[in-house]
């Protein structure tokens, strides 16, 4: 019977450290602390352990990796800004490794482990707060590091975004210029893109003195779920003339609900999206929706992540903005 190969998970536990720890021994033991590394060291000479040539970890002829981790593969968002990431990586000669944690911090947390364990050359995030293991992991690989889709003040990351805050402000005075007054929040997942572009909602609706409204499933958004969103809000919120939607797919979701229960919709309900998604677009009415450039902020961070890679001076705070579009549900 073959013998069970010994594995870098297997080291790491007997050594007492991270399968990261370990791994950036196995590169560069230099950068390990002496009593760490003579711990490694002693369970490897111990269990006779040996670097596996096939493992791409370990080999140093492949192309160089660049680790992305997206919070879900099912949406439509995150594959296009993977579409901008590898319009890039393609072209430069490198490599993606991507991976996803399910909108979960300890997920991510483990992720990034994982993915640093590959000797990425640099690494995408598309949050801009993690968990402190995870700070702590990302501190030590000393490789550079983006973040997607939010601003924010991490001076030693790329950060390329745009202004969630804003954008929820923004949508929300557009609805309120339009007439409306009693508009009900629709979030999904209430990850701190949500949380922001909610605080945007609240801020707009604050300054001309009206109350809020909010219902927010914790679940990934879908058409469906916003149906069943827009059923619930009818009985919690009975004055209701105007939904602002997280994302396109949701306010797909109200807009088919509205057409089934005969209601007129901007006349007597107002909706708007996020993201421009197409599915929002081929819809009759058009819907409203906050244009967010998602190919561009893939695009653009890797293109920056390369040069910091090459040691290359660059910018590395870029605010790409978006756009507000009115469509036919406002």
């Amino acid at each position: 019977m073959k013998a069970q190969r010994i594995t870098l998970d297997d080291i790491a536990s007997l050594s007492g450290v991270t399968k990261m720890t370990v791994s950036r021994y196995l590169r560069t033991p230099d950068k390990v602390s002496p009593e760490t590394a003579e711990r490694i060291a002693s369970v490897i000479d111990e269990v006779g352990y040996q670097t596996d040539p096939d493992n791409p970890a370990m080999n140093s002829n492949i192309a160089p990796r660049i680790g992305v981790l997206i919070p879900s593969f099912n949406n439509q968002i995150f594959a296009d800004v993977l579409s901008g990431i590898e319009s890039v990586t393609t072209a430069q000669g490198y490599q993606t490794l991507v991976v996803n944690y399910d909108y979960d911090s300890k997920r991510e947390e483990e992720q990034i482990a994982t993915v640093l364990a590959f000797n990425v050359k640099g690494l995408i995030l598309t949050e801009t707060v993690h968990t402190l293991r995870a700070e702590k992991y990302l501190k030590a690989a000393k490789i550079p590091v983006a973040e997607l889709m939010g601003l924010s003040d991490n001076t030693d990351r790329i950060n390329v975004g745009f202004d969630n805050f804003r954008s929820g402000f923004d949508m929300t005075n557009m609805l309120l210029a339009s007439g409306k007054k009693h508009i009900i929040y629709f979030g999904s997942m209430s990850d701190i893109r949500d949380e922001q572009r909610y605080a945007g909602y609240c801020k707009a609706m604050e300054n001309v003195g009206l109350s809020v409204g909010r219902i927010a499933p914790n679940k990934m958004s879908s058409v469906s779920i916003g149906t069943g969103m827009m059923t619930l809000a009818r009985q919690m919120y009975l004055d209701m003339d105007g939904i602002l939607c997280t994302n396109d797919d949701l306010a797909v979701g109200v807009l088919q609900e509205c057409i089934a229960c005969g209601i007129r919709v901007p006349q007597d309900m107002a909706i708007a999206g996020f993201h421009g998604l197409e599915i929002g677009q081929i819809v009759s009415p058009r819907l409203a929706s906050v244009l967010t450039p998602r190919f561009e902020m893939g695009k653009v961070a890797t293109e920056i992540l390369i040069k910091k890679i090459n040691g290359i001076k660059t910018i590395e705070k870029v605010d790409l903005h978006y756009r507000l579009s009115m469509g036919e549900t406002i």
